[in-house]
């Protein structure tokens, strides 16, 4: 499962078009789930969370996005898909942050 940390200044409106946005490119890759968010905790203004990938939404997402993924900026895989989803996020209304999680 991989996962990312999300951050916001507007969790409550950026939640529920997050909702909407994964649940849409979770149907484009045939997964019926796929994905969570984690517990939110706000510091500063920001508010942080994560979001959880299950492996099979997530190589759904690298096949049938790879030449979009392809041209993000990032020099390794991993840079692009998060460059990636932090477009497809933004293209959909969303003003969030994404990194790659850490264990």
């Amino acid at each position: 499962m991989a996962f990312f940390e999300i951050s916001t200044t507007k969790y409550e409106e950026n939640i529920k078009l997050l909702q909407v946005a994964m649940t849409k490119m979770a149907a484009v890759c045939n997964v019926t789930v796929g994905f969570k968010f984690g517990d939110p905790v706000s510091r500063f203004g920001w508010t942080f969370f994560q979001m959880f990938l299950d492996q099979e939404l997530y190589v759904g997402i690298q096949d049938e996005f790879s030449d979009m993924i392809k041209k993000c900026k990032g020099n390794k895989p991993d840079e692009k898909f998060i460059n990636f989803l932090g477009q497809y996020f933004e293209s959909k209304g969303c003003s969030v942050k994404v990194k790659l999680g850490n264990d």
